[in-house]
């Protein structure tokens, strides 16, 4: 298997890129090798503190690094908006958008809008942020593209519509991989809309990336008070682990590889799907089920209470 690294990322000069999570893990990862390849690009951060200080880490690696810090918490469906709204006022367009952040296996909790926090954070915060941002997307001079990025756990998940908050039985594991197999469902499905929409101009990809060593796996022992776990995961992560520089380039690759074709998964292709370098992938046939992912499709519009205009904007007469 040929090795694509960051070292082949095709220049991203001129192009705006959106990473959420951008601070830590996979996204400061992801955002230095957009930023090493030219790219300008947006930090999405629930922490701009955070946020400043990973972009001070991207300047030591990339010196002429092109950073723009702005909070977006994506449990709070107003901060996403806002941080649409401001990404809009200062670009003509986005090229890329990596909806990229994320939190598992965490104790039970609720968003500021009273949605499960897995689901509420991993899907429903994308699903409006993508909404929001799909006419600077279309603006894009060139080929745009959503990257989604899931796990291998979506093979775990199922989709609970009757109980899709955890509210009657929560299992944090379960509702983790009901969220990502979400990001895919939703992924495929916006590539489906906007091909009947006959918008050739935005691709929408999946990608996960393996077993990645990063701090979200701790956040879930952390918060539950289990030191047992985060001993485990933190054995794991070293032994099984690949760093988050690697781990990063799955998102990469679906965002910027010229092959790259829409509803497409990528994720490293070594030991057991879990390490390795990018390659495009399978994923399980519960993502590629159309009916729930219209059905998800419909529910995420009425809780979120964002819709996608799909058709060319309006132009104003004179």
């Amino acid at each position: 298997m040929s090795k694509w690294t960051a070292d082949d990322v095709p220049d991203q000069s001129g192009r705006t890129v959106v990473v959420t999570g951008a601070n830590s893990g996979l996204g400061l990862e992801g955002t230095k090798h957009f930023a090493r390849a030219g790219a300008t690009v947006v930090m999405a951060c629930r922490s701009t503190d955070k946020g400043e200080t990973a972009a001070a880490e991207v300047r030591q690696s990339v010196a002429d690094a092109d950073l723009d810090v702005r909070e977006c918490d994506l449990a709070d469906l107003d901060s996403v908006a806002a941080f649409a709204a401001g990404v809009e006022d200062e670009y003509d367009a986005v090229d890329v958008l990596c909806n990229n952040a994320g939190v598992m296996a965490i104790p039970r909790s609720e968003t500021a809008d009273g949605f499960e926090t897995q689901f509420g954070v991993n899907h429903l915060g994308h699903f409006a942020l993508t909404g929001h941002l799909l006419d600077a997307l279309r603006a894009s001079d060139g080929e745009a593209r959503v990257v989604s990025q899931s796990s291998g756990l979506h093979e775990n998940g199922e989709m609970d519509f009757d109980d899709l908050h955890s509210e009657r039985e929560y299992d944090k594991w379960d509702a983790y991989g009901q969220s990502k197999l979400a990001n895919l469902l939703f992924a495929y499905e916006l590539d489906r809309k906007l091909d009947a929409a006959g918008v050739d101009d935005v691709t929408s990809v999946g990608s996960h990336p393996g077993y990645s060593s990063t701090n979200l796996q701790y956040r879930g022992p952390e918060e539950s008070g289990s030191w047992l776990r985060l001993v485990m995961m933190r054995v794991a992560n070293v032994v099984v682990g690949q760093s988050p520089s690697v781990g990063a380039l799955p998102m990469v690759y679906a965002a910027t590889h010229p092959s790259i074709e829409g509803g497409e998964y990528v994720g490293p292709g070594g030991l057991m799907d879990m390490r390795g370098y990018p390659e495009v992938q399978e994923s399980s046939a519960r993502s590629r089920d159309e009916e729930s992912a219209q059905r998800l499709w419909a529910v995420s519009e009425e809780l979120t209470g964002v819709t996608y205009a799909f058709e060319e904007p309006a132009v104003a007469e004179d």
